[in-house]
């Protein structure tokens, strides 16, 4: 597998010095780069930036907004513990102003960015400082997240200032912001253009179409991000295995993860720009949330072999709890004469005019599962805080989740009817140019898949339904 990163022909810009490099201090991979070329894949150019890194000694925090971390403090995993975590360090925020922004003016024309020394296309919602100034010329100051670099450093990333200015501009325009007045630069900003392969040529396991048993992931695959290249890597390297293994690929469904709804826009759209996840992009958003990612995926990694006995168990026992405890919800009911007026208006936001179950009250705004249980039975049964929250997102929003499974449910049927890599779509007699091209170019897995392609029409679908069911009985009569 490759996860080259930035790296693929990697040449970086401080002002008008260009240089080849993967990131600050490395080289490029120009070998590789060069022979990929050389292969039929569709190439082409991105370009990323970074801020500045500063020394944490030399800054004013007392001046700036200090931001702490959420409390209680999250957890990374189901199975971590808050007890395990080191101490939370905060982050801080300031502020740029007119004063930053006439320097960063001031020179723009030393910027590769505006000088034409770069010309790839940027993260679109990662603008550099640049950028901000120039589009935004109306605002006055832009936001700083003043964010520690880790427990043993004293650098400081600060995010809101990508920025391939020169350094001297640079530590002009940094110096004049709140806070910042004696900071000490410990390396500058730089953007960075890099090659990228078109993810249409891509299966949705990341296998690579024009070599067998070759995995792309992160940024040569067109993505930002930290989250998006990771969860890219953990894709390509289980299907990696299972090809060694001579087992069928993992193919994540848009409806199962985000990492599914990533995958699947990048092999049936491909990007010409940084591609970034957002939760906007997914249509069933409010089955993918993170409360009950493993009730999502627990079932699906532990058959792929990548959870471990223990905390499969564990998963386990979480799914019947809330099961256990939704049963004897449905089953329990309360009547108006369980219930003083006075207790349900302060406990259920009205009084109770007729008997309900108490997954129903549950349903209630501002109602609790541990509030019901001791209107209910005057006491409350030891229920682990995150079966609790599950049981009650489950409760008061079945309405719409129910919705979004129905809508899930229609797409699968779509998903399970398979096109044949083979296929010739060109044959296939009512078929338009336009849709023969695509298909032909991106060569969907599932019908669901191809209805994803842009331009695609239902008229298209339908006319290779029949060509598929043609096929088939012409199989099976032979």
């Amino acid at each position: 597998g490759l996860t080259t990163g930035p790296f693929l022909g990697g040449n970086t810009h401080v002002g008008e010095i260009p240089y080849g490099a993967g990131r600050a201090g490395d080289p490029p991979a120009l070998t590789l780069a060069q022979r990929l070329r050389e292969l039929p894949f569709r190439v082409g150019r991105l370009k990323t930036g970074t801020p500045p890194r500063l020394d944490g000694r030399t800054i004013d925090f007392s001046v700036m907004e200090r931001q702490p971390g959420d409390v209680p403090t999250p957890v990374f995993s189901f199975a971590g513990s808050r007890e395990l975590h080191p101490e939370q360090v905060s982050c801080h925020i300031t502020y740029t102003n007119e004063t930053t922004h006439a320097l960063i003016r001031k020179d723009l024309h030393r910027s590769p960015m505006y000088n034409g020394g770069i010309e790839s296309v940027g993260p679109r919602y990662c603008p550099s400082i640049e950028d901000k100034v120039t589009r935004f010329a109306d605002r006055t100051q832009h936001q700083v997240f003043v964010e520690p670099e880790g427990l043993r450093t004293h650098e400081v990333y600060p995010n809101g200032l990508s920025t391939s200015l020169p350094y001297e501009t640079q530590c002009d325009f940094v110096r004049s912001i709140k806070g910042f007045e004696n900071v000490h630069i410990t390396r500058p900003g730089y953007a960075i253009e890099y090659d990228f392969f078109d993810p249409r040529d891509l299966r949705p396991s990341l296998e690579t179409r024009v070599v067998r048993g070759l995995y792309f992931a992160g940024q040569i695959n067109g993505t930002t991000g930290y989250e998006e290249a990771a969860a890219q890597g953990l894709l390509a390297g289980i299907n990696a295995a299972r090809r060694v293994q001579e087992k069928e690929a993992w193919v994540v469904r848009r409806d199962e993860a985000y990492l599914g709804v990533m995958v699947d826009d990048l092999v049936t759209r491909g990007t010409l720009e940084p591609y970034r996840m957002f939760t906007s992009r997914a249509e069933f958003r409010l089955l993918l949330r993170q409360d009950n990612a493993d009730l999502r995926l627990s079932e699906t990694a532990y058959r792929l072999g990548c959870l471990p006995e223990a905390r499969w168990q564990a998963f386990v026992q979480k799914r019947e709890a809330i099961e256990r405890e939704t049963r004897y919800l449905q089953a329990t009911r309360l009547r108006p004469q369980d219930v003083s007026p006075a207790q349900a208006r302060k406990l259920l936001g009205g009084e109770l005019r007729h008997e309900y179950s108490l997954y129903d009250l549950l349903r209630r705004p501002h109602t609790s599962l541990e509030q019901l249980r001791r209107l209910a039975l005057g006491e409350c049964a030891d229920i682990a805080p995150d079966v609790a929250e599950q049981i009650e997102i489950q409760a008061r929003y079945a309405g719409y989740i129910e919705r979004q499974d129905a809508q899930a449910r229609h797409l699968s049927q779509q998903e399970h009817v398979r096109l044949p890599e083979d296929l010739e779509y060109a044959a296939i007699t009512g078929l338009s140019n336009e849709a023969c091209q695509k298909l032909a170019e991106i060569r969907p897995r599932t019908l669901g898949q191809a209805a994803r392609i842009p331009g695609m029409t239902s008229s298209a679908l339908s006319l290779l339904l029949v060509h598929l069911r043609t096929r088939e009985q012409l199989k099976q009569s032979a």
